[in-house]
């Protein structure tokens, strides 16, 4: 198949959704837990959340338009200043899927989706307690992507939270041993393999492939 920009803008719109969200590959599948000024946690599934920087460790995700939607996430990020990166496991991932119902901001995806929401050290964002790699955020900087109207949520790691087991002799991270997922278009999950491990790139050590 070979679509012109005329024909992907001409398309339906969930078949566009569809396959424009998968042709970038698979993406981290994580649950971004926030809580309201009312006490109301949110739970939301998340296929855009990217590393940034590690000095300081920053990560970002990507909040749709806000207009006359409701953005639960992104409310509670200003109100609090405070949410939490989870990454998905296949134990799982079904329960996670269905964080992305549209709910009323008075109910919460814990609940109605079988999640256990989990408070660490203070920190007023809850945690997915199912989740083995937690990450807590403090938010730090909004970036408005104008040609969308997409919005650059940035945070600084407050807390990471991880099994010991995870890190290898190098100190590179096993994630398929948590049997942690991709996701790919709106709906199809993938689960991660390890396949090859190779040393940190050095020009004096690159070899001929010639």
């Amino acid at each position: 198949m070979h679509y012109t920009k005329e024909q992907i803008k001409t398309m339906e719109r969930v078949k566009r959704l569809k396959i424009i969200n998968a042709v970038s590959g698979i993406k981290p599948a994580n649950l971004i837990g926030t809580i309201s000024d009312d006490g109301v946690s949110n739970v939301a599934i998340f296929s855009s959340v990217v590393h940034l920087g590690s000095d300081p460790a920053l990560m970002g995700f990507i909040m749709r338009p806000v207009g006359d939607v409701p953005r639960n996430t992104y409310d509670n990020i200003l109100q609090n200043k405070c949410y939490t990166i989870n990454h998905v496991h296949q134990s799982f991932v079904k329960n996670a899927h269905y964080t992305s119902a549209k709910l009323d901001s008075t109910e919460s995806e814990f609940d109605r989706c079988g999640l256990t929401e989990e408070f660490i050290n203070d920190f007023k964002a809850p945690f997915v307690k199912e989740s083995n790699l937690k990450i807590g955020l403090r938010f730090v900087e909004s970036i408005d992507i104008a040609i969308n109207g997409t919005i650059l949520m940035i945070g600084e790691i407050d807390h990471l939270i991880l099994p010991e087991e995870t890190f290898q002799h190098n100190d590179d991270l096993d994630l398929s041993s948590m049997d942690t997922v991709g996701i790919s278009g709106l709906n199809s999950y993938y689960s991660l393999n390890k396949i090859e491990e190779f040393p940190y790139v050095r020009v004096s050590e690159m070899p001929d492939f010639n």
